[in-house]
């Protein structure tokens, strides 16, 4: 069975290096023409991209940028998948409006700021949303047209090696035949057994960015990044939020424990209320009110939870209904996941997946660097993604963002490493801003005091989590980061004092 994971670095010490693929990608002799016109259905394409999200839109952009001659066919009828439609984009919108409302109601007095009668407007808060949507959906759709994309709306299916069947969403049906295809049809919403989602009560997080009206109470099935970004919206909107997930913490897998830890409990001052270590065994929408029958993890007392609206969260699946991998023979693994190697190609060399429809972390950001690097095999032979640096963003408030290795990670691993961490609430920025709450948290190699992680909760963690990024990217050291000068005040200058304390010790602290 073939798995992608392209070069992390070679030095890097990690859980990727136990792989037995190679951590150095070799030129391949697969290069593709530079030629670039507008397609018909019988002329070959050099690519033909099915899916029209993140992965597939940003894949043709670049196949256009490289003057090969491509067409992207996407059955939504509108550019930009689930992120941009009813994902990271819109659920963005709200947690940044719901957080304005919140702060207004019940932190703007203490800072100085009187406000009247404060009303929640739903509808104009929706109506926000979309404005973001549709203004970025026809950005997309204009740079095919800058850069030679043929988009075709409809459904496609493979019905040969080099085939492809697409059933206009305006009616009929044409064929496109590519030298290379490249599959990036995304995810979708996993549905939980015995809850039938209709997207009024029992709804996804496609029906929780569009509730005609603030629930009175709400239970989150999962405590992952969906499930606590959009209770978080309903809750600072003034539904009562609980929160049901199997694991002992929140967040994740990928999430520092002793984050999670901090997040669950900021969150909970917030209103959200938590069962860990708890399974979901069953449910009944029959009355008013949903009912959830819920018991411990491991077996225990059961014991019946009840509300308004239910938010099914517990992940996501690849999306490949109707693709037709099986009238060629494009394998999946036991997830639904594409099967691809080192190069993003399934068994057939020519065709490629990448993005949520094949392995690792659903990640919009993820999906596009993938989908460059595709487009560079298929054109010059060669490409790369470091999957040991992609770092993982949760919006609530505070935020939390992180990217390589956590401490529980590096524990399994037997990795010898230390440990150094900055409170926001002896950052200067943060005390005049009135938002203290979080750390950074960086983690180094005991020995060479390379960074592994880099950990942080805390206002704007999203934004300065590129800082750790590129850390780790270029094979920094905590002192590295320590003798960088940041400027003043900034929230910037805890990432700097918590390298130092990992190098040595941190001077406001």
């Amino acid at each position: 069975m073939f798995r992608s994971i392209l070069a992390p670095k070679a030095t890097m010490r990690s859980a990727f290096q136990q792989s037995s693929l190679p951590t150095v990608i070799r030129p391949s002799s697969i290069a593709g023409l530079s030629r670039r016109t507008y397609a018909t259905q019988n002329e070959e394409q050099d690519v033909v991209i099915i899916g029209g999200g993140v992965a597939g839109y940003v894949a043709a952009i670049k196949a256009g940028q490289e003057g090969l001659k491509v067409t992207c066919i996407e059955k939504r009828g509108v550019l930009g998948g689930t992120c941009l439609n009813v994902g990271c984009i819109p659920s963005k919108a709200l947690l940044n409006n719901s957080h304005l409302y919140h702060q207004i109601l019940h932190d703007s007095k203490h800072r100085g700021i009187e406000v009247g009668d404060v009303k929640l407007n739903l509808g104009q808060l929706m109506k926000s949303k979309e404005t973001a949507v549709s203004g970025l959906t026809k950005g997309v759709e204009f740079l095919f047209k800058k850069n030679g994309v043929n988009y075709v709306k409809g459904t496609a299916t493979l019905t040969g090696e080099h085939e492809v069947k697409v059933n206009l969403n305006e009616g009929g049906e044409v064929t496109y035949t590519g030298k290379n295809i490249l599959l990036a049809t995304g995810s979708e919403a996993t549905p939980f057994p015995g809850l039938e989602v209709d997207e009024k009560r029992i709804i996804t997080s496609t029906g929780a960015i569009a509730l005609e009206k603030v629930p009175e109470s709400m239970i989150v099935i999962g405590g992952g990044i969906i499930g606590l970004e959009m209770g978080s919206v309903w809750s600072r909107l003034g539904a009562k939020v609980t929160v049901v997930e199997f694991l002992g913490q929140i967040g994740g897998p990928g999430m520092d424990a002793e984050i999670a830890k901090q997040a669950q409990k900021v969150l909970k001052k917030q209103g959200i209320d938590f069962k860990l270590n708890t399974k979901v065994t069953g449910g009944d929408p029959s009355g008013e009110n949903i009912k959830i029958n819920v018991e411990a993890a491991k077996g225990g007392k059961a014991e019946e939870l009840s509300a308004e609206v239910v938010l099914v969260a517990i992940g996501r699946r690849p999306y490949t209904e109707g693709l037709g991998l099986e009238n060629i023979g494009v394998e999946v693994d036991d997830k639904g996941r594409i099967v691809i190697d080192s190069e993003f190609r399934t068994k057939f060399p020519h065709i490629r997946a990448i993005g949520d429809a094949t392995f690792g972390p659903m990640l919009a950001h993820k999906a596009e660097e993938e989908a460059v690097a595709a487009v560079e095999w298929i054109k010059k032979g060669y490409g790369h993604v470091n999957y040991g640096a992609i770092p993982s963003v949760m919006y609530t408030h505070p935020e939390v963002a992180w990217v390589g290795q956590n401490e529980q990670e590096l524990k399994a691993a037997g990795i010898n490493y230390k440990i150094g961490t900055f409170p926001f609430s002896a950052n200067s920025r943060a005390k005049t801003n009135m938002d203290t709450e979080g750390m950074v948290k960086m983690l180094a190699d005991a020995e060479t005091d390379r960074i592994l992680g880099i950990h942080i909760i805390g206002a704007n963690a999203g934004e300065m989590i590129a800082e750790g990024t590129l850390a780790l990217e270029y094979g920094a050291s905590s002192e590295d980061i320590s003798r960088t000068c940041h400027a003043h005040p900034t929230l910037a200058e805890a990432f700097k004092e918590a390298a130092m304390a990992t190098h040595g010790k941190a001077i406001h602290f």
